[in-house]
């Protein structure tokens, strides 16, 4: 491990978690940006996978920073990440929804809102994009990918059974 590779992590991870409008998945273009292209701590592969283990696993999403973390250094790198990534949101949220609760300017907040809802819809889509492009190695996989969002799109299936059975896909090698 490179020395100042925890350092690299606290400093993007904070600066990340000031702007995860939406939680750890609106910024995962940025994390990916940071892991896979500028620090190489893995490849876009091992970014996909570890993306679908962390949502995977039971538990909050941000699960995926403590495996970037881990990845870059080890146990240490992922305490490090985690806690960089969840400390400045926490305490950000904590006087931001003390102010949002005191303020009595109606039209403000509905303004806010109505704000953010687009942008955090923006980052989202942009992680879904990254991570397709990620997870897609061949015309198989491609197929799988629009398939599942053609089924989740236009079905009222519970979206759990379609993971299920592209995941079954996946696994006998269609991917």
């Amino acid at each position: 491990m490179k020395p100042d590779v925890l350092g690299t992590l606290i400093r993007h991870f904070v600066l990340l978690s000031l702007v995860a409008i939406g939680g750890a998945n609106a910024v995962v273009p940025e994390m990916h940006r940071v892991a896979v292209e500028l620090e190489h701590w893995m490849t876009d592969r091992q970014f996909a996978e570890l993306f679908a283990l962390a949502n995977a696993a039971p538990g909050p999403n941000v699960l995926m920073v403590s495996l970037i973390g881990f990845q870059a250094a080890g146990f240490m790198g992922a305490v490090a990440a985690t806690v960089a990534m969840c400390a400045p949101s926490c305490v950000l949220t904590y006087f931001a929804v003390r102010r949002w609760e005191r303020s009595r300017n109606e039209r403000v907040k509905r303004i806010v809102q109505r704000g953010l809802a687009p942008v955090t819809i923006g980052l989202v889509a942009a992680s879904a994009y990254l991570l397709t492009r990620a997870a897609i190695h061949d015309w198989l996989g491609a197929v799988l990918t629009a398939g599942t969002f053609a089924l989740m799109a236009m079905t009222k299936y519970n979206p759990l059974w379609i993971f299920g059975l592209a995941t079954a896909l996946g696994l006998v090698g269609i991917s």
